[in-house]
Protein backbone atom coordinates (compact mmCIF):
# COMPACT_ATOMS: atom_id res chain seq x y z
CA UNK A 1 0.00 0.00 0.00
CA UNK A 2 1.13 3.58 -0.66
CA UNK A 3 1.82 5.67 2.40
CA UNK A 4 -0.45 8.76 2.10
CA UNK A 5 2.04 10.85 4.06
CA UNK A 6 4.66 10.21 1.36
CA UNK A 7 2.40 11.55 -1.42
CA UNK A 8 2.62 15.36 -1.78
CA UNK A 9 -0.74 17.11 -1.59
CA UNK A 10 -1.75 18.54 -4.96
CA UNK A 11 -2.80 22.17 -5.19
CA UNK A 12 -6.40 22.92 -6.04
CA UNK A 13 -8.33 25.91 -7.33
CA UNK A 14 -7.68 27.94 -4.17
CA UNK A 15 -3.90 27.61 -4.42
CA UNK A 16 -3.83 28.45 -8.13
CA UNK A 17 -6.06 31.48 -7.53
CA UNK A 18 -3.71 32.60 -4.75
CA UNK A 19 -0.78 32.12 -7.12
CA UNK A 20 -2.44 34.36 -9.71
CA UNK A 21 -2.76 37.08 -7.08
CA UNK A 22 0.92 36.71 -6.18
CA UNK A 23 1.92 37.43 -9.78
CA UNK A 24 0.57 40.97 -9.41
CA UNK A 25 3.32 42.35 -7.10
CA UNK A 26 5.94 40.47 -9.10
CA UNK A 27 4.88 42.21 -12.31
CA UNK A 28 4.82 45.64 -10.67
CA UNK A 29 8.23 45.29 -9.02
CA UNK A 30 9.86 44.07 -12.24
CA UNK A 31 8.12 46.80 -14.26
CA UNK A 32 9.50 49.47 -11.92
CA UNK A 33 13.01 48.54 -13.05
CA UNK A 34 12.30 50.00 -16.51
CA UNK A 35 9.32 52.32 -16.01
CA UNK A 36 11.44 55.51 -15.97
CA UNK A 37 12.99 54.98 -19.41
CA UNK A 38 10.57 57.37 -21.12
CA UNK A 39 9.57 59.48 -18.12
CA UNK A 40 13.00 60.96 -17.40
CA UNK A 41 12.79 63.82 -19.97
CA UNK A 42 9.52 65.09 -18.43
CA UNK A 43 10.92 64.63 -14.92
CA UNK A 44 14.04 66.58 -15.89
CA UNK A 45 11.97 69.41 -17.31
CA UNK A 46 9.82 69.78 -14.16
CA UNK A 47 12.18 68.90 -11.29
CA UNK A 48 15.46 70.07 -12.89
CA UNK A 49 17.72 67.44 -11.30
CA UNK A 50 21.48 67.66 -11.60
CA UNK A 51 23.31 64.97 -13.60
CA UNK A 52 24.16 63.14 -10.36
CA UNK A 53 20.58 63.37 -9.10
CA UNK A 54 19.30 62.02 -12.40
CA UNK A 55 21.52 58.97 -12.02
CA UNK A 56 20.26 58.42 -8.48
CA UNK A 57 16.65 58.70 -9.64
CA UNK A 58 17.39 55.68 -11.81
CA UNK A 59 19.71 53.70 -9.53
CA UNK A 60 18.35 54.29 -6.01
CA UNK A 61 15.52 51.81 -6.60
CA UNK A 62 17.85 49.01 -7.70
CA UNK A 63 20.35 49.68 -4.90
CA UNK A 64 17.70 49.58 -2.16
CA UNK A 65 16.16 46.46 -3.68
CA UNK A 66 19.39 44.50 -4.02
CA UNK A 67 20.81 45.62 -0.67
CA UNK A 68 17.80 44.47 1.37
CA UNK A 69 16.78 41.23 -0.36
CA UNK A 70 18.67 38.97 2.06
CA UNK A 71 17.39 40.85 5.11
CA UNK A 72 13.77 40.76 3.96
CA UNK A 73 13.93 37.09 3.04
CA UNK A 74 15.13 36.24 6.53
CA UNK A 75 12.58 38.57 8.12
CA UNK A 76 9.74 36.94 6.19
CA UNK A 77 10.74 33.52 7.50
CA UNK A 78 10.39 34.88 11.03
CA UNK A 79 7.29 37.09 11.01
CA UNK A 80 5.45 35.33 8.18
CA UNK A 81 5.77 35.68 4.42
CA UNK A 82 2.19 36.82 3.93
CA UNK A 83 2.54 39.46 6.64
CA UNK A 84 5.74 40.78 5.07
CA UNK A 85 4.07 40.79 1.65
CA UNK A 86 1.21 42.92 2.99
CA UNK A 87 3.61 45.33 4.73
CA UNK A 88 5.62 45.63 1.53
CA UNK A 89 2.51 46.17 -0.60
CA UNK A 90 1.36 49.02 1.65
CA UNK A 91 4.84 50.60 1.58
CA UNK A 92 5.09 50.18 -2.20
CA UNK A 93 1.70 51.84 -2.72
CA UNK A 94 2.48 54.79 -0.42
CA UNK A 95 5.91 55.27 -1.98
CA UNK A 96 4.31 55.25 -5.43
CA UNK A 97 2.05 58.14 -4.39
CA UNK A 98 5.06 59.99 -2.98
CA UNK A 99 7.00 59.49 -6.22
CA UNK A 100 4.06 60.58 -8.39
CA UNK A 101 3.65 63.87 -6.53
CA UNK A 102 7.32 64.59 -5.84
CA UNK A 103 8.09 68.30 -6.01
CA UNK A 104 11.88 68.02 -6.02
CA UNK A 105 14.59 65.65 -7.19
CA UNK A 106 15.48 64.84 -3.58
CA UNK A 107 11.87 63.87 -2.82
CA UNK A 108 11.71 61.62 -5.88
CA UNK A 109 14.98 59.92 -4.96
CA UNK A 110 13.68 59.27 -1.44
CA UNK A 111 10.45 57.83 -2.86
CA UNK A 112 12.46 55.58 -5.20
CA UNK A 113 14.45 54.31 -2.22
CA UNK A 114 11.19 53.48 -0.42
CA UNK A 115 9.95 51.73 -3.57
CA UNK A 116 13.12 49.65 -3.56
CA UNK A 117 12.62 48.74 0.11
CA UNK A 118 9.04 47.72 -0.66
CA UNK A 119 10.21 45.73 -3.66
CA UNK A 120 12.76 43.91 -1.50
CA UNK A 121 9.89 42.66 0.69
CA UNK A 122 7.68 41.65 -2.24
CA UNK A 123 10.13 39.66 -4.38
CA UNK A 124 11.30 36.98 -1.90
CA UNK A 125 7.88 36.81 -0.26
CA UNK A 126 6.10 35.92 -3.50
CA UNK A 127 8.62 33.26 -4.52
CA UNK A 128 8.71 31.74 -1.02
CA UNK A 129 4.89 31.62 -0.91
CA UNK A 130 4.89 29.84 -4.28
CA UNK A 131 7.25 27.26 -2.76
CA UNK A 132 4.88 26.79 0.18
CA UNK A 133 1.64 26.71 -1.84
CA UNK A 134 2.73 23.91 -4.19
CA UNK A 135 3.99 20.66 -2.66
CA UNK A 136 3.63 18.46 -5.74
CA UNK A 137 6.95 18.71 -7.67
CA UNK A 138 5.27 18.94 -11.07
CA UNK A 139 2.87 21.68 -10.01
CA UNK A 140 5.63 23.60 -8.23
CA UNK A 141 7.86 23.47 -11.31
CA UNK A 142 5.02 24.73 -13.48
CA UNK A 143 4.23 27.57 -11.07
CA UNK A 144 7.85 28.70 -10.79
CA UNK A 145 8.16 28.58 -14.59
CA UNK A 146 5.18 30.94 -14.89
CA UNK A 147 6.67 33.12 -12.12
CA UNK A 148 9.98 33.38 -14.01
CA UNK A 149 8.25 34.25 -17.28
CA UNK A 150 6.15 36.93 -15.58
CA UNK A 151 9.24 38.53 -14.03
CA UNK A 152 11.02 38.69 -17.38
CA UNK A 153 7.94 39.98 -19.16
CA UNK A 154 7.36 42.66 -16.53
CA UNK A 155 10.74 44.28 -17.22
CA UNK A 156 9.94 44.53 -20.94
CA UNK A 157 6.38 45.70 -20.27
CA UNK A 158 7.48 48.50 -17.93
CA UNK A 159 9.06 50.63 -20.63
CA UNK A 160 6.09 50.17 -22.97
CA UNK A 161 3.58 51.04 -20.25
CA UNK A 162 5.64 54.13 -19.44
CA UNK A 163 5.55 55.29 -23.04
CA UNK A 164 1.80 54.71 -23.40
CA UNK A 165 0.95 56.46 -20.12
CA UNK A 166 3.08 59.48 -20.97
CA UNK A 167 1.20 59.95 -24.24
CA UNK A 168 -1.94 60.72 -22.22
CA UNK A 169 -0.92 61.73 -18.68
CA UNK A 170 1.85 63.43 -16.70
CA UNK A 171 5.02 61.61 -15.66
CA UNK A 172 3.58 60.84 -12.22
CA UNK A 173 1.12 58.43 -13.83
CA UNK A 174 3.87 55.83 -14.31
CA UNK A 175 3.95 55.52 -10.50
CA UNK A 176 0.23 55.94 -9.76
CA UNK A 177 -0.57 52.83 -11.80
CA UNK A 178 0.91 50.84 -8.89
CA UNK A 179 -1.63 52.12 -6.36
CA UNK A 180 -4.85 50.34 -7.41
CA UNK A 181 -2.92 47.12 -7.93
CA UNK A 182 -1.48 47.29 -4.40
CA UNK A 183 -4.91 48.07 -2.93
CA UNK A 184 -6.29 45.00 -4.71
CA UNK A 185 -3.41 42.96 -3.31
CA UNK A 186 -4.12 44.17 0.24
CA UNK A 187 -7.74 43.02 -0.12
CA UNK A 188 -7.20 39.65 -1.82
CA UNK A 189 -4.05 38.29 -0.15
CA UNK A 190 -5.55 37.90 3.38
CA UNK A 191 -8.48 36.00 1.85
CA UNK A 192 -6.67 33.74 -0.61
CA UNK A 193 -3.08 33.30 0.55
CA UNK A 194 -2.33 31.31 3.73
CA UNK A 195 0.40 32.38 6.13
CA UNK A 196 3.68 30.47 6.28
CA UNK A 197 6.62 31.05 8.59
CA UNK A 198 9.38 29.23 10.40
CA UNK A 199 7.86 27.71 13.57
CA UNK A 200 11.22 28.01 15.39
CA UNK A 201 13.12 30.89 13.77
CA UNK A 202 15.52 31.70 16.58
CA UNK A 203 16.96 35.15 17.29
CA UNK A 204 17.08 37.69 14.47
CA UNK A 205 20.64 38.45 13.35
CA UNK A 206 20.76 42.26 13.66
CA UNK A 207 24.46 42.49 12.81
CA UNK A 208 23.79 40.51 9.64
CA UNK A 209 21.69 43.38 8.23
CA UNK A 210 24.51 45.95 7.81
CA UNK A 211 26.97 43.19 6.91
CA UNK A 212 24.80 41.90 4.06
CA UNK A 213 24.21 45.43 2.78
CA UNK A 214 27.92 46.24 3.01
CA UNK A 215 28.67 43.11 0.99
CA UNK A 216 26.03 43.65 -1.71
CA UNK A 217 25.81 47.41 -2.33
CA UNK A 218 29.49 48.24 -3.08
CA UNK A 219 29.71 45.34 -5.53
CA UNK A 220 26.49 46.25 -7.34
CA UNK A 221 27.52 49.93 -7.45
CA UNK A 222 31.02 49.11 -8.69
CA UNK A 223 29.74 46.82 -11.43
CA UNK A 224 27.14 49.33 -12.62
CA UNK A 225 29.73 52.11 -12.82
CA UNK A 226 32.26 49.87 -14.57
CA UNK A 227 29.60 49.18 -17.21
CA UNK A 228 29.20 52.95 -17.72
CA UNK A 229 32.74 54.32 -17.27
CA UNK A 230 35.17 51.39 -17.42
CA UNK A 231 37.60 50.00 -14.85
CA UNK A 232 38.34 53.09 -12.78
CA UNK A 233 40.26 52.68 -9.47
CA UNK A 234 37.30 53.92 -7.40
CA UNK A 235 34.98 51.28 -8.84
CA UNK A 236 37.54 48.51 -8.41
CA UNK A 237 37.94 49.68 -4.81
CA UNK A 238 34.16 49.34 -4.31
CA UNK A 239 34.36 45.77 -5.56
CA UNK A 240 37.20 45.04 -3.14
CA UNK A 241 35.30 46.54 -0.19
CA UNK A 242 32.15 44.58 -1.04
CA UNK A 243 34.05 41.33 -1.40
CA UNK A 244 35.81 41.91 1.92
CA UNK A 245 32.50 42.40 3.71
CA UNK A 246 31.15 39.41 1.81
CA UNK A 247 33.95 37.29 3.25
CA UNK A 248 33.05 38.48 6.77
CA UNK A 249 29.37 37.74 6.12
CA UNK A 250 30.08 34.20 4.87
CA UNK A 251 32.49 33.61 7.75
CA UNK A 252 29.76 34.60 10.20
CA UNK A 253 27.30 32.32 8.41
CA UNK A 254 29.65 29.35 8.80
CA UNK A 255 30.46 29.90 12.47
CA UNK A 256 27.19 31.05 14.07
CA UNK A 257 23.91 29.18 14.47
CA UNK A 258 21.89 32.43 14.56
CA UNK A 259 23.39 33.93 11.37
CA UNK A 260 20.95 35.62 8.99
CA UNK A 261 21.41 32.90 6.37
CA UNK A 262 21.14 29.40 7.83
CA UNK A 263 23.76 26.80 6.96
CA UNK A 264 20.97 24.27 6.50
CA UNK A 265 20.15 25.89 3.17
CA UNK A 266 23.36 24.56 1.65
CA UNK A 267 22.93 20.97 2.78
CA UNK A 268 20.85 20.21 -0.28
CA UNK A 269 23.10 19.44 -3.24
CA UNK A 270 20.99 21.47 -5.64
CA UNK A 271 20.90 24.73 -3.69
CA UNK A 272 24.39 26.16 -4.15
CA UNK A 273 24.61 24.90 -7.74
CA UNK A 274 21.19 26.40 -8.48
CA UNK A 275 22.21 29.84 -7.21
CA UNK A 276 25.43 29.76 -9.22
CA UNK A 277 23.73 28.73 -12.46
CA UNK A 278 20.96 31.28 -11.90
CA UNK A 279 23.62 33.99 -11.54
CA UNK A 280 25.17 32.97 -14.87
CA UNK A 281 21.73 33.05 -16.50
CA UNK A 282 21.12 36.59 -15.21
CA UNK A 283 24.57 37.57 -16.51
CA UNK A 284 23.54 36.58 -20.02
CA UNK A 285 20.04 38.05 -19.84
CA UNK A 286 21.05 41.53 -18.67
CA UNK A 287 24.27 41.51 -20.70
CA UNK A 288 22.27 41.00 -23.90
CA UNK A 289 19.64 43.59 -22.92
CA UNK A 290 22.45 46.14 -22.56
CA UNK A 291 22.99 46.00 -26.35
CA UNK A 292 19.47 45.39 -27.62
CA UNK A 293 17.99 48.71 -26.52
CA UNK A 294 20.99 50.70 -27.79
CA UNK A 295 20.92 48.88 -31.12
CA UNK A 296 17.24 49.59 -31.72
CA UNK A 297 17.51 53.29 -30.86
CA UNK A 298 21.02 54.36 -31.84
CA UNK A 299 21.83 51.99 -34.71
CA UNK A 300 18.40 51.59 -36.32
CA UNK A 301 17.32 55.10 -35.27
CA UNK A 302 14.01 54.14 -33.64
CA UNK A 303 12.18 56.44 -31.28
CA UNK A 304 12.04 55.18 -27.66
CA UNK A 305 8.42 53.96 -27.70
CA UNK A 306 8.88 52.27 -31.06
CA UNK A 307 12.01 50.52 -29.75
CA UNK A 308 10.16 49.41 -26.61
CA UNK A 309 7.30 47.96 -28.67
CA UNK A 310 9.72 46.03 -30.88
CA UNK A 311 11.52 44.74 -27.79
CA UNK A 312 8.25 43.11 -26.71
CA UNK A 313 8.25 40.84 -29.77
CA UNK A 314 10.54 38.16 -28.24
CA UNK A 315 8.17 37.92 -25.27
CA UNK A 316 5.67 36.06 -27.45
CA UNK A 317 8.11 33.14 -27.54
CA UNK A 318 9.54 33.56 -24.03
CA UNK A 319 6.14 33.10 -22.36
CA UNK A 320 5.93 29.49 -23.53
CA UNK A 321 9.57 28.54 -23.00
CA UNK A 322 9.66 28.05 -19.22
CA UNK A 323 6.45 25.94 -18.96
CA UNK A 324 7.64 23.73 -21.83
CA UNK A 325 11.00 23.29 -20.11
CA UNK A 326 9.29 22.47 -16.81
CA UNK A 327 7.14 19.83 -18.51
CA UNK A 328 10.19 18.33 -20.23
CA UNK A 329 12.05 18.17 -16.91
CA UNK A 330 9.33 15.84 -15.57
CA UNK A 331 10.27 13.26 -18.21
CA UNK A 332 14.07 13.44 -18.43
CA UNK A 333 16.86 14.36 -16.05
CA UNK A 334 16.49 18.10 -15.47
CA UNK A 335 20.28 18.51 -15.67
CA UNK A 336 20.04 17.87 -19.40
CA UNK A 337 17.10 20.24 -19.79
CA UNK A 338 19.06 22.97 -17.97
CA UNK A 339 22.11 22.25 -20.12
CA UNK A 340 19.87 22.40 -23.18
CA UNK A 341 18.52 25.77 -22.02
CA UNK A 342 22.05 27.14 -21.77
CA UNK A 343 22.90 25.69 -25.20
CA UNK A 344 19.76 27.29 -26.67
CA UNK A 345 20.72 30.62 -25.12
CA UNK A 346 24.24 30.25 -26.54
CA UNK A 347 22.69 29.77 -30.00
CA UNK A 348 20.75 33.00 -29.46
CA UNK A 349 23.92 34.86 -28.53
CA UNK A 350 25.61 33.41 -31.64
CA UNK A 351 22.78 34.82 -33.79
CA UNK A 352 23.29 38.23 -32.17
CA UNK A 353 26.96 37.86 -33.12
CA UNK A 354 25.92 37.79 -36.78
CA UNK A 355 23.90 41.02 -36.60
CA UNK A 356 24.90 43.84 -38.95
CA UNK A 357 23.93 47.49 -38.96
CA UNK A 358 20.51 46.75 -40.50
CA UNK A 359 19.44 43.39 -39.05
CA UNK A 360 16.27 43.98 -37.03
CA UNK A 361 14.74 40.54 -37.50
CA UNK A 362 18.01 38.71 -36.91
CA UNK A 363 18.47 40.66 -33.67
CA UNK A 364 14.91 39.93 -32.50
CA UNK A 365 15.25 36.25 -33.40
CA UNK A 366 18.53 35.98 -31.52
CA UNK A 367 17.06 37.82 -28.52
CA UNK A 368 14.02 35.51 -28.49
CA UNK A 369 16.13 32.34 -28.70
CA UNK A 370 18.53 33.59 -26.03
CA UNK A 371 15.80 34.69 -23.62
CA UNK A 372 13.84 31.45 -24.12
CA UNK A 373 16.84 29.42 -23.09
CA UNK A 374 17.65 31.68 -20.14
CA UNK A 375 14.09 31.75 -18.77
CA UNK A 376 13.99 27.95 -18.99
CA UNK A 377 17.23 27.74 -17.01
CA UNK A 378 16.08 30.27 -14.40
CA UNK A 379 12.79 28.47 -13.82
CA UNK A 380 14.36 25.04 -13.41
CA UNK A 381 17.30 26.04 -11.23
CA UNK A 382 15.06 28.22 -9.05
CA UNK A 383 12.72 25.29 -8.55
CA UNK A 384 15.61 22.98 -7.72
CA UNK A 385 17.19 25.42 -5.28
CA UNK A 386 13.90 26.10 -3.48
CA UNK A 387 13.00 22.41 -3.35
CA UNK A 388 16.43 21.59 -1.90
CA UNK A 389 16.05 24.16 0.90
CA UNK A 390 13.99 23.46 4.05
CA UNK A 391 10.47 24.85 3.57
CA UNK A 392 10.70 26.96 6.73
CA UNK A 393 13.70 28.75 5.15
CA UNK A 394 12.00 29.40 1.81
CA UNK A 395 12.16 33.20 2.26
CA UNK A 396 15.92 33.16 2.78
CA UNK A 397 16.35 30.75 -0.12
CA UNK A 398 14.33 32.99 -2.44
CA UNK A 399 16.25 36.09 -1.37
CA UNK A 400 19.61 34.44 -2.11
CA UNK A 401 18.39 33.41 -5.56
CA UNK A 402 17.28 36.96 -6.32
CA UNK A 403 20.45 38.51 -4.90
CA UNK A 404 22.42 36.21 -7.20
CA UNK A 405 20.33 37.52 -10.09
CA UNK A 406 21.18 41.10 -9.15
CA UNK A 407 24.89 40.26 -9.06
CA UNK A 408 24.73 38.35 -12.32
CA UNK A 409 22.85 41.11 -14.12
CA UNK A 410 25.24 43.81 -12.95
CA UNK A 411 28.26 41.65 -13.83
CA UNK A 412 26.88 40.88 -17.29
CA UNK A 413 26.42 44.55 -18.12
CA UNK A 414 29.85 45.41 -16.69
CA UNK A 415 31.94 42.73 -18.41
CA UNK A 416 30.14 42.42 -21.74
CA UNK A 417 29.64 46.19 -21.84
CA UNK A 418 33.33 46.78 -21.15
CA UNK A 419 34.36 44.31 -23.88
CA UNK A 420 32.06 45.97 -26.39
CA UNK A 421 33.26 49.45 -25.40
CA UNK A 422 36.92 48.46 -25.78
CA UNK A 423 36.29 47.23 -29.34
CA UNK A 424 34.19 50.31 -30.15
CA UNK A 425 36.88 52.72 -28.97
CA UNK A 426 39.60 50.75 -30.72
CA UNK A 427 37.76 51.01 -34.04
CA UNK A 428 37.33 54.78 -33.56
CA UNK A 429 40.79 55.51 -32.19
CA UNK A 430 41.31 58.36 -34.70
CA UNK A 431 37.93 60.01 -34.07
CA UNK A 432 37.26 62.98 -31.82
CA UNK A 433 36.70 62.20 -28.08
CA UNK A 434 32.91 62.68 -28.07
CA UNK A 435 32.51 60.17 -30.92
CA UNK A 436 34.98 57.71 -29.43
CA UNK A 437 33.44 57.78 -25.94
CA UNK A 438 29.94 56.37 -26.61
CA UNK A 439 27.55 55.71 -29.46
CA UNK A 440 25.17 58.27 -27.96
CA UNK A 441 27.93 60.87 -28.10
CA UNK A 442 28.60 59.94 -31.72
CA UNK A 443 24.93 60.36 -32.62
CA UNK A 444 24.85 63.81 -31.00
CA UNK A 445 28.07 64.83 -32.77
CA UNK A 446 26.75 63.63 -36.14
CA UNK A 447 23.57 65.66 -35.71
CA UNK A 448 25.63 68.72 -34.78
CA UNK A 449 27.89 68.39 -37.84
CA UNK A 450 25.05 67.54 -40.23
CA UNK A 451 25.27 66.86 -43.94
CA UNK A 452 27.37 64.15 -45.56
CA UNK A 453 30.13 64.53 -42.97
CA UNK A 454 27.67 63.87 -40.15
CA UNK A 455 26.30 60.83 -41.95
CA UNK A 456 29.82 59.46 -42.36
CA UNK A 457 30.56 59.91 -38.63
CA UNK A 458 27.28 58.18 -37.74
CA UNK A 459 27.90 55.28 -40.11
CA UNK A 460 31.41 54.67 -38.72
CA UNK A 461 30.12 54.82 -35.12
CA UNK A 462 27.28 52.41 -35.83
CA UNK A 463 29.64 49.94 -37.49
CA UNK A 464 32.01 50.18 -34.53
CA UNK A 465 29.17 49.61 -32.05
CA UNK A 466 27.93 46.55 -33.95
CA UNK A 467 31.51 45.23 -34.12
CA UNK A 468 31.82 45.56 -30.35
CA UNK A 469 28.42 43.94 -29.86
CA UNK A 470 29.53 41.00 -32.00
CA UNK A 471 32.60 40.44 -29.84
CA UNK A 472 30.50 40.59 -26.68
CA UNK A 473 27.96 38.17 -28.17
CA UNK A 474 30.63 35.62 -29.03
CA UNK A 475 32.04 35.99 -25.52
CA UNK A 476 28.56 35.35 -24.15
CA UNK A 477 28.23 32.32 -26.43
CA UNK A 478 31.42 30.80 -25.04
CA UNK A 479 30.32 31.45 -21.45
CA UNK A 480 26.91 29.83 -21.96
CA UNK A 481 28.38 26.76 -23.66
CA UNK A 482 30.65 26.36 -20.64
CA UNK A 483 27.63 26.78 -18.37
CA UNK A 484 25.82 24.02 -20.28
CA UNK A 485 28.67 21.60 -19.58
CA UNK A 486 28.81 22.73 -15.94
CA UNK A 487 25.06 22.27 -15.50
CA UNK A 488 25.14 18.74 -16.90
CA UNK A 489 27.97 17.86 -14.51
CA UNK A 490 26.65 19.56 -11.35
CA UNK A 491 22.93 18.87 -11.61
CA UNK A 492 22.91 15.33 -13.00
CA UNK A 493 20.93 12.94 -10.84
CA UNK A 494 19.51 15.63 -8.55
CA UNK A 495 15.78 15.14 -8.14
CA UNK A 496 13.36 17.49 -6.44
CA UNK A 497 13.07 16.19 -2.87
CA UNK A 498 9.76 15.23 -1.38
CA UNK A 499 8.34 17.57 1.28
CA UNK A 500 10.16 17.16 4.56
CA UNK A 501 8.64 17.21 8.00
CA UNK A 502 9.15 20.95 8.19
CA UNK A 503 7.11 21.54 5.03
CA UNK A 504 3.69 23.05 5.57
CA UNK A 505 2.26 19.83 4.18
CA UNK A 506 4.07 18.01 6.93
CA UNK A 507 4.16 18.09 10.67
CA UNK A 508 5.36 21.44 11.93
CA UNK A 509 4.17 23.51 8.97
CA UNK A 510 0.70 21.95 9.07
CA UNK A 511 -0.01 23.68 12.36
CA UNK A 512 0.82 27.05 10.81
CA UNK A 513 -1.31 26.43 7.74
CA UNK A 514 -4.27 25.06 9.67
CA UNK A 515 -4.30 28.02 12.04
CA UNK A 516 -4.30 30.41 9.09
CA UNK A 517 -7.12 28.78 7.15
CA UNK A 518 -9.27 28.46 10.24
Amino acid sequence: MTNPAATPRRAGRREWTAFTVLLLPLLLVSMDVSVLYFAIPAITEQLEPSATQQLWIFDSYAFALSGLLITMGSLGDRIGRRKLLLIGAAAFGLASVGAAYATSAEMLIAARVLLGIGGATLMPSTLALVRNLFHDPGQRSRAIAIWSGAMTGGIALGSVLSGVMLNHFSWGSVFLVNVPAMLLLLVLVPVLVPEFKDPAPGRFDLLGVPLSMAAVLPVVYGLKEIAADGFEPLYLGCLAVGLAFGYVFVRRLRTRDDAMVSRTLFRGRGFGAGIGLNTIAAFAMMGSAYFTTQYLQSVLGMRPLEAALWSLAPSLVIGAAAPVGAALAQKVDRAYVIAGGFALAAAGFALVGLVGTDSLWLLLTGAAVLASGIVTVMALVSDMALASAPAEKAGSAASLLETGQEFGGALGMALLGSLSTAVYRGDLADSEPAVRETLGGAVATAHRIGGAAGEEVLALAREAFVHGMQYAAWGGTALLLGAAVLAAALMRGIEAPAPAAADPAGASGARVQEATYN
